[in-house]
Protein backbone atom coordinates (compact mmCIF):
# COMPACT_ATOMS: atom_id res chain seq x y z
CA UNK A 1 0.00 0.00 0.00
CA UNK A 2 1.36 3.41 -0.97
CA UNK A 3 1.00 6.20 1.57
CA UNK A 4 -0.23 9.39 -0.12
CA UNK A 5 1.96 12.45 0.29
CA UNK A 6 0.70 15.98 0.64
CA UNK A 7 1.30 18.32 -2.23
CA UNK A 8 3.92 20.91 -1.53
CA UNK A 9 4.34 24.40 -2.94
CA UNK A 10 7.74 25.13 -4.40
CA UNK A 11 9.75 27.69 -2.41
CA UNK A 12 9.22 30.56 -4.90
CA UNK A 13 5.46 29.91 -4.77
CA UNK A 14 5.46 29.90 -0.95
CA UNK A 15 7.42 33.16 -0.86
CA UNK A 16 4.93 34.69 -3.32
CA UNK A 17 2.03 33.56 -1.12
CA UNK A 18 3.53 35.34 1.90
CA UNK A 19 4.23 38.52 -0.08
CA UNK A 20 0.74 38.48 -1.57
CA UNK A 21 -0.88 38.28 1.87
CA UNK A 22 1.45 40.99 3.19
CA UNK A 23 0.22 43.29 0.41
CA UNK A 24 -3.43 42.71 1.44
CA UNK A 25 -3.33 45.12 4.38
CA UNK A 26 -7.13 45.43 4.50
CA UNK A 27 -7.32 41.65 5.02
CA UNK A 28 -4.89 41.23 7.92
CA UNK A 29 -4.71 44.60 9.72
CA UNK A 30 -8.27 44.48 11.16
CA UNK A 31 -7.51 41.02 12.58
CA UNK A 32 -4.34 41.95 14.52
CA UNK A 33 -4.49 41.41 18.28
CA UNK A 34 -1.78 41.56 20.92
CA UNK A 35 -1.73 39.57 24.15
CA UNK A 36 0.66 40.04 27.04
CA UNK A 37 0.74 36.31 27.88
CA UNK A 38 2.18 35.06 24.59
CA UNK A 39 2.36 35.61 20.88
CA UNK A 40 -1.05 35.77 19.24
CA UNK A 41 -2.01 34.17 15.92
CA UNK A 42 -4.89 33.46 13.60
CA UNK A 43 -5.15 31.50 10.38
CA UNK A 44 -5.64 33.49 7.16
CA UNK A 45 -5.76 30.47 4.82
CA UNK A 46 -5.55 26.70 4.97
CA UNK A 47 -5.79 23.90 2.40
CA UNK A 48 -4.02 20.65 1.53
CA UNK A 49 -0.93 22.39 0.10
CA UNK A 50 -0.25 25.26 2.50
CA UNK A 51 -1.47 27.32 5.40
CA UNK A 52 -1.00 31.03 6.11
CA UNK A 53 -0.93 32.62 9.56
CA UNK A 54 -0.93 36.12 10.99
CA UNK A 55 1.20 36.46 14.14
CA UNK A 56 1.67 39.37 16.53
CA UNK A 57 4.57 39.95 18.89
CA UNK A 58 5.12 42.18 21.89
CA UNK A 59 8.60 42.89 23.21
CA UNK A 60 10.48 39.77 24.39
CA UNK A 61 7.92 37.34 22.95
CA UNK A 62 9.73 34.46 21.26
CA UNK A 63 9.14 31.10 19.63
CA UNK A 64 12.22 29.46 21.19
CA UNK A 65 14.48 27.27 19.05
CA UNK A 66 12.33 24.91 16.95
CA UNK A 67 11.94 23.29 13.54
CA UNK A 68 8.83 22.90 11.38
CA UNK A 69 9.02 19.14 10.90
CA UNK A 70 8.68 18.33 7.21
CA UNK A 71 7.23 21.72 6.26
CA UNK A 72 8.99 24.53 4.44
CA UNK A 73 8.24 27.96 5.91
CA UNK A 74 8.34 31.49 4.58
CA UNK A 75 7.57 34.58 6.61
CA UNK A 76 7.69 38.34 6.34
CA UNK A 77 7.42 41.18 8.83
CA UNK A 78 4.60 43.59 8.01
CA UNK A 79 4.86 45.85 11.06
CA UNK A 80 7.65 46.54 13.54
CA UNK A 81 10.79 44.40 13.51
CA UNK A 82 11.73 40.85 14.47
CA UNK A 83 14.96 38.97 14.96
CA UNK A 84 15.57 35.47 13.63
CA UNK A 85 18.23 33.30 15.24
CA UNK A 86 19.77 30.18 13.71
CA UNK A 87 22.62 27.96 14.85
CA UNK A 88 25.50 28.30 12.39
CA UNK A 89 28.92 26.73 12.89
CA UNK A 90 28.13 26.01 16.54
CA UNK A 91 27.09 29.58 17.41
CA UNK A 92 23.80 31.42 17.35
CA UNK A 93 23.60 33.96 14.53
CA UNK A 94 20.92 36.69 14.51
CA UNK A 95 19.32 38.44 11.54
CA UNK A 96 17.23 41.60 11.89
CA UNK A 97 14.00 41.47 9.93
CA UNK A 98 12.23 44.67 8.92
CA UNK A 99 8.98 45.13 6.97
CA UNK A 100 9.21 43.80 3.44
CA UNK A 101 11.97 41.27 4.11
CA UNK A 102 10.91 37.70 3.45
CA UNK A 103 12.78 34.87 5.13
CA UNK A 104 12.42 31.16 4.39
CA UNK A 105 13.18 28.08 6.44
CA UNK A 106 13.87 24.68 4.88
CA UNK A 107 12.40 21.55 6.47
CA UNK A 108 14.44 20.49 9.49
CA UNK A 109 16.22 23.84 9.96
CA UNK A 110 16.14 25.03 13.57
CA UNK A 111 15.50 28.68 14.29
CA UNK A 112 13.94 31.11 16.76
CA UNK A 113 11.94 34.24 15.97
CA UNK A 114 11.54 36.96 18.56
CA UNK A 115 10.69 40.59 19.11
CA UNK A 116 13.59 42.32 20.86
CA UNK A 117 12.23 45.81 20.16
CA UNK A 118 9.93 47.91 22.36
CA UNK A 119 7.46 48.37 19.49
CA UNK A 120 4.96 45.60 18.71
CA UNK A 121 5.54 43.56 15.56
CA UNK A 122 3.29 41.69 13.13
CA UNK A 123 4.34 38.96 10.69
CA UNK A 124 2.76 36.65 8.14
CA UNK A 125 3.92 33.01 7.95
CA UNK A 126 3.16 30.27 5.42
CA UNK A 127 3.95 26.56 5.66
CA UNK A 128 3.90 23.93 2.93
CA UNK A 129 2.78 21.29 3.36
CA UNK A 130 0.64 22.61 6.22
CA UNK A 131 2.39 22.57 9.57
CA UNK A 132 1.74 19.36 11.56
CA UNK A 133 4.64 19.13 14.01
CA UNK A 134 7.41 21.16 15.58
CA UNK A 135 10.34 19.97 17.65
CA UNK A 136 11.81 22.35 20.22
CA UNK A 137 15.49 22.43 21.15
CA UNK A 138 17.90 23.77 23.73
CA UNK A 139 21.47 24.71 22.99
CA UNK A 140 24.12 22.57 24.68
CA UNK A 141 27.51 24.00 23.82
CA UNK A 142 27.71 24.07 20.05
CA UNK A 143 24.94 21.56 19.44
CA UNK A 144 21.17 21.42 19.74
CA UNK A 145 19.36 18.94 21.94
CA UNK A 146 15.65 18.18 21.27
CA UNK A 147 13.46 18.82 24.32
CA UNK A 148 9.96 18.00 23.05
CA UNK A 149 7.76 17.77 19.96
CA UNK A 150 4.35 19.38 19.56
CA UNK A 151 1.88 18.12 16.98
CA UNK A 152 -1.01 20.09 15.55
CA UNK A 153 -1.90 22.51 12.80
CA UNK A 154 -0.98 25.79 14.44
CA UNK A 155 2.20 27.83 14.04
CA UNK A 156 4.69 28.05 16.83
CA UNK A 157 2.49 26.07 19.20
CA UNK A 158 2.80 26.91 22.87
CA UNK A 159 4.37 24.33 25.14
Amino acid sequence: MTVPTLDRLELPELVEVVRSYADQIDLWLPQVRFTAESRWWTQLHGDDTHDVWLLSWLQDQTTELHDHGGSTAAFTVVQGALEEVRLEAGALSATDLRPGRTQWVAPGVVHDVRNVQALPAVSIHAYSPPLTSMTYYRQDGGSLVPTHTVTGREPESNK
